[in-house]
């Protein structure tokens, strides 16, 4: 899908849907890359339970945190993704001389992807909690704060793959930025389940969650712009 050719500088809005429009066809025409994302999910977490002795006690206990460790290792495969076709046949830097706001056309491509990658996993985090004998609260819970989490994982992975564009040992380097800041949301989204299934509540570990997706999605754009721009220099 090429670039708008006009030399109008696009609204934000407008260049915005444009490139979450462009990556969510090409994503379309890539289904298995999606496809291969969402069985890592599953396949990582149906480990733990055919592992480890059939308790069930133990396997809800363990629940939360298998849930978010797997969707945030299928995050992490999905990142290379986000920026190494473009950057390899120069739409990145058609992007960056676009006569359209280059925040707002990187944020499309993060929309996209979170549509593409972490919408799906909310999904499936259902048969996730089934398969760790989660009860239907639990999987509710488990489910929210994958919906409000997310996002600020794939700000982080955006942010730090673009960092990592064109470096040697790109992918490793990629992994080594995401996993240290993605530790304070697997806490909190780990804990939210937690806190319910003991009777306090989820709320807090929800409103920080999303409180950081929220900041993540003002502060992002330009983070994110200026990571690209400092890629290309």
């Amino acid at each position: 899908m090429p670039l708008p050719a006009t030399t109008e500088p696009a609204s934000a809005l407008g260049a915005l849907a444009w490139a979450c429009s462009r990556d969510l066809r090409i994503a379309l025409r890539h289904r298995g890359e999606v496809a291969l994302v969402l069985v890592f999910f599953l396949l990582v977490g149906s480990m733990f339970p055919l592992a480890m002795a059939p308790d069930p006690t133990l396997l809800r206990a363990i629940a939360p945190g298998i849930a978010w460790v797997s969707a945030l290792l299928a995050t992490l495969l999905s990142l290379p993704r986000l920026f190494a076709a473009d950057h390899a046949d120069g739409t990145l830097e058609q992007l960056l001389l676009a006569p359209a706001p280059l925040a707002a056309l990187l944020a499309g491509k993060v929309l996209a992807h979170w549509l593409t990658t972490a919408a799906p996993l909310v999904l499936l985090s259902g048969l996730a909690g089934l398969q760790f004998d989660l009860d239907p609260e639990g999987i509710a819970i488990l489910a929210a704060s994958l919906l409000l989490g997310t996002p600020l994982l794939t700000w982080l992975g955006a942010i730090s793959a673009a960092l990592t564009l064109g470096a040697r040992g790109g992918s490793t380097l990629l992994g080594l930025l995401v996993l240290p800041l993605a530790v304070p949301v697997l806490i909190f989204g780990a804990g939210s389940v937690e806190a319910a299934s003991a009777g306090l509540g989820a709320e807090a570990h929800l409103s920080l969650l999303a409180a950081g997706s929220i900041l993540a999605s003002m502060v992002g754009p330009a983070t994110l712009a200026l990571a690209v721009r400092i890629a290309f220099e």
